[in-house]
């Protein structure tokens, strides 16, 4: 892990935290331990005054918007979603100036307004959590690093459905896009270069 720098301008962006997806048996880190340091960071980028994106993914009831295409694992459970799958956490959840964007795919750019948003913002580094590591974390991961941000992946804020895919995206995927610290580590650098207490 060689965590080095935070830019001035950078944002936390919280993958999936989300009612139907926190709930669900993830490795090496429970939901409610991704939550927890998640929440952690999110407080911490507040003190600075740096922004906190809450990503969700959600789709319409028909399922019309969601991606297209063939595949050989089919999406487990099928059918009707329970009553607030979609919906943040409730610990990540109220906080007015935190920025909301919703996905019809793995990552967090494609479709939706998060460049923008980041931009307008003047953000050049994103910092990144949630679940699952190997999917809408590594998407976002990839699409962030193409994007010209620079990307830090909180190792420790982040789960998979199975620990064989978190570790590979953790020591394989990860340092070819970005830098991994754990949460630790990224609210001492936090607390360095932005002053926060």
């Amino acid at each position: 892990m060689a965590l080095t720098a935070l830019d001035p301008r950078t944002a936390l962006v919280v993958i999936d935290l989300q009612g139907g997806i926190v709930g669900a048996p993830t490795q090496p880190y429970s939901g409610p331990e991704v939550v927890a340091r998640t929440v952690e960071l999110a407080d911490a980028f507040r003190a600075a005054d740096l922004p906190v994106v809450l990503v969700r993914v959600s789709f319409a009831a028909d399922g019309a918007d969601a991606v297209p295409g063939r595949n050989e694992q089919q999406r487990p459970g099928g059918g009707t979603r329970p009553e607030g799958w979609d919906v943040i956490v409730d610990e990540l959840a109220g906080h007015s100036g935190d920025i909301q964007v919703t996905k019809r795919n793995w990552g967090a750019f494609h479709g939706t307004d998060l460049d923008v948003q980041l931009r307008r913002r003047g953000i050049t580094q994103i910092v990144l959590t949630g679940i699952a590591t190997s999917i809408g974390v590594e998407s976002t991961a990839r699409a962030a690093h193409e994007h010209g941000y620079h990307v830090t992946l909180a190792t420790d804020a982040m789960s998979d459905l199975d620990a064989v895919s978190h570790t590979h995206s953790i020591e394989r995927i990860f340092p070819r896009l970005g830098e991994t610290g754990t949460s630790a580590e990224i609210l001492e650098l936090l607390a360095k270069s932005h002053d926060v207490r």
